[in-house]
């Protein structure tokens, strides 16, 4: 029987899917295909996949399992190929690997220079802000890796105290070892030439590199086979900061970030069928139990009003509202993570409030988790109050259920 593992990177500024094939003999065969354009990843990430399986003459269903770039790195990045790789899981009913985007850069370097197996991987990447995610990897018995240091954020010109403090601790490695410096955030620390390590180890700069998903996908069938995965429930990204971004106000004061130019406001236009892929990336970004790109199809050839917010060619949110003879109900509205608190979701709202007064509606129904405090302040902030609660309404973590309440605002012309 073959094994055919599916394998999504996002990580970074390039959306990468590989397909990974081991026949039952051991023979393995690798496929992948990537596109480099930041901010295009829920767009591009299915088609690709897609393609990918037609040109093996595969279709989803023969996957065993998908395996997930798991991070740290962007955080829009991540939540596309987590929430794609939870879609799939869920849809397909197979496990879901998540795959440390660090071990990832640490396994293509020893892949390209086996002459340096034996060294530790210290892999440094630019996480921006003047900051890396620093990890460190050793190479075990049975080609795999033990860590030696879990995945961290450091400033940037923490880096050689870094080193020369893990130096100094025992790790039970042999005298002299070497520590192999990789990744793209290696660049922003020249300072490490002239650091001083102790126990004798050596430190050697390897290339910039970043993690990609054939790497993903070889790291991933290893611990398939050796039952490392989850239920797609269970799979999450790794985060390693509760900082994404410069405010405006701390880029305006000049600690870094790019302001986003004046008066560059979002459009807003119906949804169509090939806008579905980018909507069920989003909703699935932003959502432990999202609708599928089946359920937002389904939508738009039942005759509800969907429309997305857009920007620079890229969608940024999204709505999808049922008209009924005596009301509209919003089933669905989401907004990008790194695209939220810039106005898109009262864009939406507003919209749907202006479509459903055109149609002579005037109460706007929809449901929200109790536990989803941030969309319950953002709707309360927009008038709607609570008026009923629907028992067990929502699919909650393991097999339980979460009440929905069912919040309504009146419409008023001009408002």
């Amino acid at each position: 029987m073959t094994v055919h593992l599916l394998a999504l990177e996002t990580s970074g500024s390039v959306c990468g899917v590989a397909l990974i094939s081991r026949r039952a003999d051991g023979k393995t065969t690798v496929s992948k295909q990537e596109h480099d354009a930041t901010g295009e990843h829920a767009e591009r990430l299915l088609p690709m996949v897609d393609d990918l399986l037609a040109a093996r003459g595969l279709g989803r269903r023969d996957l065993s399992a998908v395996a997930f770039g798991q991070g740290p790195g962007g955080f829009t990045g991540l939540r596309v190929a987590c929430g794609v790789a939870q879609g799939m899981g869920f849809a397909l009913q197979i496990p879901v690997v998540p795959v440390g985007s660090l071990m990832a850069v640490a396994q293509r370097d020893a892949d390209a220079h086996p002459d340096h197996s034996k060294a530790v991987r210290v892999v440094v990447q630019d996480a921006r802000m003047g900051e890396v995610y620093l990890a460190a990897y050793v190479p075990d018995e049975e080609g795999g890796w033990s860590i030696l240091q879990a995945p961290m954020l450091l400033a940037a010109a923490d880096l050689p105290l870094w080193l020369a403090q893990v130096s100094e601790v025992p790790h039970g490695l042999p005298p002299s070892s070497t520590l192999r410096l990789v990744g793209d955030g290696v660049a922003l620390c020249p300072e490490i030439d002239g650091v001083r390590l102790g126990q004798g180890w050596l430190v050697e700069q390897g290339p910039g590199l970043r993690p990609d998903a054939a790497t993903v996908g070889k790291l991933g069938l290893a611990m398939f086979l050796q039952g490392k995965h989850v239920t797609p429930e269970h799979a999450a990204p790794l985060y390693v900061r509760d900082k994404v971004a410069f405010t405006t106000r701390e880029r305006q004061q000049g600690q870094g970030g790019n302001p986003k130019a004046p008066g560059l406001g979002v459009a807003l236009r119906p949804m169509g069928p090939g806008d579905v892929p980018a909507v069920a990336a989003i909703e699935a970004s932003v959502q432990a139990f999202p609708w599928t790109a089946g359920n937002f199809s389904d939508g738009l050839k039942a005759g509800y009003g969907g429309w997305v917010a857009h920007q620079h060619g890229r969608i940024l949110g999204f709505s999808m509202t049922l008209y009924a003879p005596d009301m509209a109900h919003l089933l669905v509205l989401a907004v990008a993570p790194d695209a939220q608190r810039e106005g898109v979701g009262t864009a939406l709202i507003r919209h749907c409030e202006k479509e459903a007064l055109a149609r002579g509606l005037s109460d706007l129904l929809l449901e929200v988790r109790p536990s989803n405090l941030q969309a319950l302040a953002f709707y309360r902030r927009h008038g709607f109050e609570r008026i009923g609660i629907r028992k067990d309404y929502y699919p909650a973590p393991e097999g339980t259920r979460e009440d929905g309440w069912v919040m309504c605002k009146t419409l008023v012309s001009g408002s």
